[in-house]
């Protein structure tokens, strides 16, 4: 077995399963999931020194914070609405 990322690529893989299934069921902590996956394989983009693999999960990653933020401003305009 090839260790060359430490592991750092199977949980990013796990993380991304796991972020997606949560998106899937509306949950938002599934962006933050994904986030923290999008760091991980970040971080195997270094270690492999894939510069593709790095900026692409930067982008990913600005993709679901900026997700993160507008689903936290559609449930307070939502709260606001039922108030």
């Amino acid at each position: 077995m090839d260790m060359r990322f430490y592991g750092v690529d199977w949980i990013a893989m796990l993380l991304t399963f796991v972020a997606v299934w949560q998106i899937g069921n509306k949950n938002k902590a599934g962006f933050w999931l994904m986030m923290l996956a999008n760091v991980g394989w970040m971080m195997v983009g270094i270690m492999g020194q894939s510069t593709a693999i790095f900026l692409a999960n930067a982008v990913f990653l600005s993709m679901n914070w900026r997700a993160a933020c507008k689903w936290a401003k559609q449930e307070t305009t939502a709260h606001a609405d039922t108030a």
